[in-house]
């Protein structure tokens, strides 16, 4: 088995590649670009492997990828390779619809064209939009509208109806998961929890949007990346699974925590204006995947939070390589 793992030097590629070398002996070839958030640091301890290869590469040259497919006959696609940070997506489109709708096209064509045994789509449960604050029961089910807020979300949207389509016109055996919002190592410092552990232990201000009130569901980046394989061994040809951490939190209250835990002060909260089209809850309906693949998140939030702050404390080079930009590689 030869597996191809698009954007395997980002945060939940390079944790699901480990995952994957440490389980089983297949052959492991990861393509990434090397943009701004995927780093040959996150791959470290996993590049000496025989059993990995890693390509520096876009999926946007269509004829790059082509001659990829043809000389290494991948069995699998696993496909993280996104732009996928909202404030940026709104400041900049383009690259997100670029990279995320016609990157992704050119993989479902390489995936038909050389026979691929399965593609995986590694989306988000931002494509449903929000749900309101004051009805708890709500939650997004499999079935739920789409309803993307952001350029960032309507493009993973459209991806996934991309290979939704690919799969009934074309027979093309996908599957599509969408997760909440992930946390753990190797996460790039401008998502929310990696930012604020940065700046409270320089001592720095930590900016809330709003007041701090909108909800998201935390999973921890392992259960992700055992989702994943529980997908791609059991999963429905066609199908979309829900992937949640049954762990919803207020931003703010996941601040003061992590504030608690570095020994900080709440002081160091700033409340700056919204962002604009800010979702206000995420919430996932798990049920279908735990019910027909019998996964279930087994990382308790407290004890991963832990994990995670302790890992960013005992890796702080890493943090300062991303900041120096020492980091990024030649062009």
């Amino acid at each position: 088995m030869k597996c191809l793992v698009t954007g395997g030097a980002g945060f939940i590629g390079s944790n699901y590649i480990r995952r994957r070398l440490s389980r089983n002996g297949d052959l492991t070839v990861c393509l990434d670009l090397l943009t701004y958030s995927g780093s040959l640091d996150n791959l470290d301890g996993v590049r000496g492997n025989s059993n990995f290869t890693f390509v520096r590469g876009d999926i946007n040259d269509k004829r790059f990828v082509l001659d990829l497919f043809r000389k290494e006959r991948f069995d699998q696609v696993v496909h993280f390779a996104a732009e996928s940070h909202v404030d940026r997506s709104i400041a900049h489109p383009s690259s997100f619809l670029r990279t995320n709708v016609l990157g992704t096209q050119n993989l479902l064509d390489a995936c038909r064209e050389f026979g691929i045994e399965r593609y995986h789509q590694v989306s988000t449960d931002e494509v449903y939009g929000d749900l309101p604050l004051d009805r708890p029961d709500l939650k997004f089910t499999e079935d739920s509208p789409i309803r993307p807020s952001s350029p960032y979300s309507a493009s993973k949207a459209s991806a996934d109806l991309l290979c939704q389509a690919y799969h009934r016109t074309y027979g093309l055996p996908i599957t599509i998961s969408r997760c909440s919002n992930n946390y753990g190592p190797y996460q790039f410092p401008e998502k929310f929890i990696p930012r604020m552990i940065m700046l409270a232990l320089r001592e720095q201000r930590l900016p809330i949007y709003g007041k701090g009130e909108n909800v998201r569901d935390w999973l921890h980046v392992s259960d992700h990346c055992m989702a994943i394989d529980v997908i791609l061994k059991k999963g429905r040809l066609g199908e979309v699974y829900n992937v949640g951490g049954n762990c919803e939190m207020r931003n703010i209250e996941l601040a003061k925590l992590i504030l608690k835990q570095l020994g900080k002060s709440e002081e160091l909260l700033s409340f700056v204006p919204d962002r604009k089209g800010h979702d206000l809850r995420y919430a996932i309906d798990n049920g279908k995947i735990m019910k027909e693949l019998d996964w279930s998140p087994s990382v308790i939030f407290e004890r991963g939070m832990k994990e995670t702050i302790d890992w960013y404390l005992a890796n702080r080079r890493w943090l300062e390589r991303i900041e120096s930009g020492e980091y990024l590689p030649n062009p």
